[in-house]
């Protein structure tokens, strides 16, 4: 049996990137997977990869604007009905940015805050009642390093990861006080080669920004999507039952120096 058998997960920002390579482990460990993303031809796409690997009615799309408190409610209740029911919530959906206090406008703050931060709120929020009737469950919140370690030109995205940090603290102590059997916990990954790079690469072509990057890394190298994907898998799954508003680093040592 799979490390995640029978499990129902729904992932946002799954069309690419890190959401993509988590729902295919998930949906390779067990799991059926809602694969959710704004731009519903990648979601579709990372559906019928799944269920071409692990045959029909494995994974199911939708189109999701994660900023969008109705469009969460009404695709998680699709989600829930087509997977019948909803034990694992992956909040992946994320945009960077890559401006100073004074370089970030208003509008940019707002923006990297509703698709980083807002929409885990909703996918909380609204997913525990689905996740209360399929306990034992989880939630697994991507934030990032640069939630926990600032940096000085990414005033907004280390404000909406600190955030997205702490917010599955609280999420962890209520649904334990409330006896859920819901765990929340967060993945906080360093430089991984997905299309976000692309957010911090104003003065530098991709391959010099790897070799920049690389350099601060202790391993050595930049992270792989499946490098995360594990991370994930083991806090969704019941092996880390007693895991709960915890914090799991997949940054190739770059918070211990």
């Amino acid at each position: 049996m799979g490390r995640v058998e029978g499990k129902k997960a729904f992932v946002t920002g799954a069309g690419s990137g890190l959401g993509r390579a988590i729902s295919e482990m998930l949906a390779s460990e067990g799991a059926k997977v809602c694969v959710t993303d704004i731009n519903l031809d990648s979601a579709q796409a990372t559906r019928d990869a799944i269920n071409e690997s692990n045959g029909d009615g494995t994974a199911f799309a939708f189109a999701h604007d994660v900023t969008s408190e109705s469009e969460w409610q009404t695709t998680l209740e699709e989600g829930a009905e087509a997977m019948g029911g909803m034990s694992i919530l992956v909040n992946n959906a994320g945009i960077g940015d890559g401006g100073t206090i004074e370089g970030t406008s208003f509008e940019l703050w707002e923006k990297v805050h509703k698709v980083d931060l807002d929409s885990v709120f909703f996918g909380c929020k609204y997913a525990l009642p689905y996740m209360r009737e399929d306990a034992p469950s989880s939630i697994v919140n991507i934030s990032s390093i640069a939630g926990l370690i600032a940096g000085h030109n990414m005033a907004a995205y280390n404000s909406a990861k600190a955030g997205v940090w702490m917010l599955s603290k609280s999420v962890a102590l209520h649904c334990a006080r409330k006896n859920y059997n819901i765990r929340c916990n967060s993945v906080h990954p360093s430089f991984v080669d997905t299309p976000i790079l692309d957010s911090f690469t104003a003065s530098l072509d991709r391959e010099s920004l790897k070799e920049k990057l690389i350099r601060q890394i202790p391993l050595g190298r930049i992270g792989e999507v499946n490098d995360v994907a594990y991370a994930v898998l083991y806090l969704a799954s019941d092996e880390s039952k007693f895991v709960t508003g915890s914090e799991l680093k997949v940054d190739g040592g770059i918070s211990a120096m």
